[in-house]
């Protein structure tokens, strides 16, 4: 009785903190999407019958599945650089890795924005070098935001891949190196298969935070490139569509829920997420 009492006491605080934060919040938007405004399934009807709709859920996953690809290679490379080159300047590298957290996302596409506009450093650099006569649109389309989006998100895919390749013994790669193996070969048979828990789960924040980013794709897409996060903003602050806003906010979270579902079919989630993270 007392272990059980003991349990319950701290299951209790966090279940509750659950219930009220988590739980609740997503009943009322839920509930929102079934009675504004009356009650029913309408907007629910609206939002499939909607080629609006349609092809904002589907720039976004293409934006956000992009965004992964793009992040998982250059973060595999720059987590295995840190890992097994870099040991005198880890901190220093780590450091960097890090410090995109310590700035505001806000302040980050803000400077994206300065960057890639027409008039912006980059477009400036290339009409000195001679590459282009005129300043070429890098921005308000879906470059623009694949690049400022990889790079906020970066840093979400080194972290879990450093954290694996860290704790991987570096004597399976010897003794393979030992038995004759190439330094290619090595590498693809026997380091590259023990890192790929932290490549799924690397790969698996990044797309699910980039299927709910919204500051960074209305900022560098300029309203062309609306993503399902500021459709959802668009519906309610604009035409003051609470049900229809409501409606794909439960739908892009039904859509999270089945990635991460699927993704659970095929790799252990509790492993990745708790052991390796």
């Amino acid at each position: 009785m007392n272990e059980k009492l003991h349990y319950w006491m701290l299951a209790l605080p966090a279940l509750a903190v659950m219930i009220v934060f988590y739980i609740w919040p997503v009943l009322n938007i839920w509930g929102i999407s079934v009675t504004e405004p009356s009650t029913g399934l309408d907007n629910y009807t609206r939002m499939f019958d909607s080629n609006a709709v349609r092809v904002s859920f589907v720039l976004t996953f293409r934006i956000a599945a992009v965004t992964t690809i793009m992040c998982l290679l250059l973060g595999y490379v720059l987590a295995y650089t840190i890992s097994n080159f870099a040991t005198r300047v880890t901190p220093l590298m780590l450091g960097l890795v890090l410090l995109p957290f310590w700035v505001s996302v806000l302040v980050r596409s803000f400077a994206w924005i300065v960057l890639l506009g027409r008039s912006g450093l980059v477009n400036d650099a290339l009409i000195d070098t001679g590459l282009i006569t005129s300043p070429i649109r890098i921005m308000h389309n879906e470059l623009g935001v694949l690049i400022a989006m990889v790079h906020v998100m970066l840093p979400f895919a080194v972290l879990p891949m450093l954290t694996n390749m860290r704790g991987i013994d570096d004597s399976y790669v010897k003794a393979a190196r030992g038995l004759g193996a190439s330094e290619w070969r090595a590498f693809r048979e026997v380091y590259f298969p023990q890192t790929l828990p932290g490549v799924f789960s690397g790969g698996l924040l990044v797309f699910v935070l980039s299927l709910g980013f919204y500051i960074t794709p209305a900022l560098l897409g300029g309203g062309r490139v609306m993503m399902i996060s500021e459709y959802i903003t668009y519906q309610i602050q604009e035409f003051l569509n609470w049900g229809l806003g409501a409606a794909l906010s439960v739908a892009l979270l039904v859509a999270t829920a089945l990635v991460l579902l699927v993704a659970g079919r095929f790799v252990n989630l509790r492993k990745t997420f708790l052991e390796r993270g």
